[in-house]
């Protein structure tokens, strides 16, 4: 869940489903804080709207560079999974070259902390629950900077303490596995949820393999993504990805139960998340949990 998803109406949905059902202790839920990284954006935008031209220059300069020497938008290892998902990169980049000479205006700011528990407070009340399993802060992380914030770590160690949430993650879909690889180092994420696909698995099996190394859960995500999307602005997928996803694994089943077949051979990986828009989607993906196959060069 999150409160970006439907407006919050996903959350709502959740709610309806376990009310009043006594299940609540069955049912491993987990939400997110959407927008966390856009307050940091924001701020460091503020400084950089009153800098002169010749300051913020160089600043847009130094972050193209950071972005260009990371690879961060490098073919196959980037790829688009929803329309404006790289529209946010330009800007955490500035803010991330501004980091080194304004982060004392902007890091340590209670804005982070308010933001986090209006979002969790909005959260519990749409759920109808008193504590989440997970909270994953932030939402969208597109760069390793994103998880250094201090307020994130301090704002989760007294929600735990109060009992509202117990595991604190983040999820990335915008330079994986680096921001994976800099939470394994900082160790004090729970877990994360990734892109990892047949796309981009080679730029990530090195960070999973070191989240795991620290017991960090790692969740694959956009696993399908790879082969089908439901974006219309997206399609048709390139022909290519489905026909490589049928080298990989021989047979008739559909191109998008192939990927989480796939992905599910990863021994690293804690778990794969599915769509699930229907029954149809349940019966099929549900088919290959616990499968194990040999998997055909690509």
């Amino acid at each position: 869940m999150a409160p970006a998803y439907n407006k919050g109406q996903t959350e709502e949905a959740y709610g309806r489903l376990i009310a009043g059902s006594g299940q609540r202790e069955k049912v491993f839920l987990t939400t997110k804080v959407s927008g966390f990284s856009g307050v940091r954006n924001a701020m460091y935008k503020e400084i950089f709207d009153g800098l002169p031209g010749a300051k913020q220059e160089a600043i847009r300069k130094r972050a193209l560079e950071m972005r260009e020497q990371r690879g961060v938008l490098k073919p196959g290892y980037f790829f688009t999974y929803y329309p404006g998902q790289a529209n946010p990169i330009e800007l955490t980049y500035i803010a991330n070259a501004m980091r080194p000479e304004y982060a004392h205006k902007v890091e340590g700011s209670a804005r982070f902390r308010d933001f986090i528990l209006t979002s969790l407070e909005g959260s519990l009340k749409r759920v109808g629950t008193d504590y989440f399993d997970i909270l994953m802060c932030p939402h969208g992380t597109n760069s390793p900077e994103e998880l250094e914030i201090p307020e994130i770590l301090r704002t989760f160690e007294k929600l735990k303490q109060d009992g509202k949430v117990r595991f604190l993650g983040f999820t990335s879909q915008t330079d994986p596995g680096g921001v994976l690889a800099r939470a394994a180092q900082m160790e004090h994420y729970d877990c994360a949820m990734v892109a990892y696909n047949i796309l981009n698995a080679g730029y990530l099996e090195r960070s999973i393999r070191e989240a795991r190394a620290k017991d960090m859960g790692v969740i694959a995500m956009k696993v399908a993504m790879s082969v089908a999307t439901h974006h219309k602005s997206l399609q048709p997928v390139p022909r290519w990805r489905i026909d490589k996803i049928h080298r990989i694994i021989p047979g008739e089943q559909k191109a998008p139960v192939k990927a989480y077949l796939w992905a599910l051979q990863n021994p690293d990986l804690t778990a794969v998340i599915s769509n699930l828009w229907d029954t149809a989607h349940v019966e099929e993906n549900l088919g290959v949990a616990g499968r194990k196959l040999e998997l055909q060069p690509a």
